[in-house]
């Protein structure tokens, strides 16, 4: 673990990712992998597309995964200078070590469950605390099929906007804004999905929005008829998740690649 100079305590949890990411550049455990982009524009959504400008980078992250094993946990012990902060008795939140996107913080389960594990109460509370601070988009890829990468739970949130121009989510061009807390199909997205405006408010006790994204996550599951047997843990079919203070996306998943390529949330995000 590297030492870190005299620091000032920080007041929020974006704060506190700035703080930790400057952090942990300067030690080597941020491993940040450069690109670029450009915007194609179809269907009414201008979709962000990140091109690599360093594959030598990409390649190491790659390098290094393989090295430490297939059954290698990241996150169990978790590396103590991509620790950001403790967000519950349940969750804490790091770094993504291999960030694309500046400040791309991972909320984990202190203990292991396995990332096909069925959201649950806790989870949505840990999530609501990152997404009270920061507005950004949260999101969770539910199993391997759905781009999950790391077999430990862990969700991910990552600050607004995903450009520094265009929509602060590209995917919300085409988003309606209808009653809240009304699960239903977009006939506009062309692959299977539930949607749901959320009336979430940063006044909120943490129980309350806790609740009602517990209960939308169970409305949208009904919704696409994803049967969730409370007897079992593992959830019966693998799906993206997508959550912000506004609405929530669920996106039952059949395959994870399309031409050869990993499509996680933030694909159906537009980006």
């Amino acid at each position: 673990m590297c030492h870190p100079t005299n620091m000032e305590q920080p007041k929020t949890l974006l704060e506190q990712a700035y703080q930790q990411s400057a952090h942990a550049l300067r030690c080597g455990a941020l491993q940040s992998i450069a690109t670029d982009y450009k915007f194609v524009e179809q269907g009414g959504v201008r979709f962000l597309v990140r091109i690599l400008t360093n594959l030598v980078r990409k390649e190491q992250a790659n390098l290094q995964q393989k090295a430490k094993g297939k059954d290698f946990n990241p996150f169990l012990p978790y590396e103590d200078d991509l620790f950001v902060a403790n967000l519950s008795s349940t969750h804490l939140c790091l770094l993504n070590k291999f960030n694309v996107v500046d400040h791309h913080l991972l909320i984990v389960t202190r203990e292991f469950e396995h990332q096909e594990n069925w959201l649950n109460y806790n989870d949505f509370a840990a999530l609501w605390t990152g997404l009270k601070e920061i507005d950004g988009l949260a999101f969770f890829n539910g199993g391997k099929t759905a781009g999950a990468s790391q077999t430990h739970k862990h969700l991910q949130l990552i600050p607004m906007p995903l450009a520094p121009e265009g929509e602060a989510i590209p995917i919300e061009a085409i988003l309606p804004y209808t009653a809240p807390d009304r699960p239903e199909h977009l006939a506009q997205l062309p692959f299977a999905n539930g949607f749901m405006v959320l009336d979430l408010s940063p006044m909120m006790s943490p129980d309350e929005a806790a609740t009602l994204l517990w209960k939308s996550y169970c409305s949208l599951l009904k919704l696409l008829a994803i049967s969730m047997n409370t007897e079992d843990t593992r959830a019966s079919h693998p799906y993206n998740l997508l959550v912000t203070r506004r609405w929530m996306l669920l996106v039952p998943r059949k395959q994870e690649h399309t031409h050869s390529i990993s499509i996680n949330s933030l694909g159906f995000a537009g980006s």
